[in-house]
């Protein structure tokens, strides 16, 4: 079961997990990290820039879950773009240790092995971060996915195409697919640690730690994993069954068995 933790808001997650990170880079400076983009995850790293200056981040190496197919690298929404301007230059990563999944049409047929090469070659992920979207899906895994699928070309659904609007003019220029980490992929990384705030996510954050483990909803996923953490505001925790054991295991956890 996937260790679950209420906080009372998006700032108090974010430190958290960046607390989190600093100890894995401390103890490991070329320590490996697998990087979310979108709204959920930039508290943790408006959390990691206060700490830049106590941390040396130069040698971690990242890789992002995802990209869009066929978009401009350039494009300011590109995850390339994105990466770099929320989480590359702000932390002072090295951006040739960051590696972006190749979204060109040029090749795309090879992509997506290339790129478990290169997570292969570093070592395997750390820490994977995550968010989760309304119908489920982690990274753009939408509902169907297999468990043991790795990168690969997804078709993304509308609802996801809708959700993603909000950075782009309109749902139009949303682009129809992406190439993105697997299930498989993901469920290999050391840790996983999951982010999710607002009760539009607490549905899908519900499903993923207390209902049945399903394709269906790609997130259920992480109930596979030896060392999940999941990692909430009280709005989304609002559809847990289990929540005040989940507070109770949290304020009474040893002090040496941190996030």
């Amino acid at each position: 079961m996937a260790e679950v933790i209420i906080v009372e808001s998006r700032e108090a997650a974010g430190a958290l997990v960046a607390d989190a990170i600093v100890r894995l880079v401390r103890g490991n400076p070329e320590a490996v990290l697998g990087l979310a983009t979108g709204s959920t995850p930039l508290p943790v790293y408006e959390a990691l820039r206060a700490r830049v200056g106590e941390l040396d981040l130069s040698k971690v190496r990242g890789f992002a879950l995802d990209e869009y197919v066929g978009i401009d690298p350039r494009h300011p929404e590109s995850y390339r773009s994105v990466i770099t301007r929320e989480v590359v230059e702000p932390l002072g990563l090295d951006p040739r240790r960051v590696r972006v999944p190749d979204g060109s049409l040029d090749g795309i047929e090879h992509h997506g092995s290339d790129y478990e090469e290169a997570i292969g070659e570093a070592g395997g992920i750390d820490l994977q971060i995550l968010g989760i979207g309304t119908d489920g899906h982690i990274g753009f895994n939408e509902p169907g996915s297999s468990f043991a699928s790795i990168t690969r070309v997804k078709t993304l659904t509308q609802q996801t195409r809708d959700d993603n609007a909000r950075f782009f003019d309109s749902v139009d220029d949303v682009p129809m697919h992406c190439i993105t980490q697997g299930l498989g992929t993901i469920l290999r990384a050391r840790h996983l640690v999951l982010l999710a705030f607002g009760e539009g996510k607490a549905a899908a954050v519900a499903g993923a730690v207390e209902g049945p483990v399903t394709a269906s909803l790609p997130g259920s996923a992480i109930q596979l994993h030896p060392r999940a953490s999941v990692v909430v505001d009280e709005a989304a925790a609002s559809r847990l069954r289990f929540a005040e054991y989940y507070r109770y295991t949290y304020d009474n956890k040893p002090d040496w068995q941190v996030l």
